[in-house]
């Protein structure tokens, strides 16, 4: 079970992040002709942005231990002991995810902030 580097994690983080906003931008164009022709509550990209990341990172580490940045580099979500991370874990990454000073604890800690609280890990596969 070998940790990935700051490069890895760069390259997972850019991968999805545009894929990501994509998604998002699709939503929140839906919203736009909802709100727009039958009136309906509309929220904010940024909102729409957020609750994607959520659900993405959810739905892609708790069912693949993966998302598509993770594919692209070959590596995986594990736990501190290489096991599979319950939902409660993965749910907890998504969430901190949203906090800015996520990445800021690399330097510190040796791995994000979202891999500190949820007691996992990104290994090679």
């Amino acid at each position: 079970m070998k940790r990935v580097g700051i490069g890895t994690r760069v390259l997972n983080f850019l991968v999805d992040t545009v894929l990501l906003a994509l998604i998002a931008y699709g939503v929140y164009r839906v919203d736009v002709f909802y709100a727009m022709y039958y009136k309906a509550f509309f929220m904010p990209y940024y909102l729409w942005f957020d609750a994607t990341l959520v659900v993405y990172y959810t739905f892609f580490e708790y069912i693949f231990k993966r998302t598509p940045g993770k594919w692209l580099s070959y590596t995986k979500v594990v736990t501190n002991n290489g096991g599979k991370p319950s939902f409660l874990q993965v749910l907890i990454r998504s969430l901190v995810r949203l906090t800015v000073i996520d990445c800021f604890f690399f330097p510190f800690l040796e791995k994000t902030l979202h891999d500190y609280l949820s007691k996992t890990e990104v290994v090679e596969v």
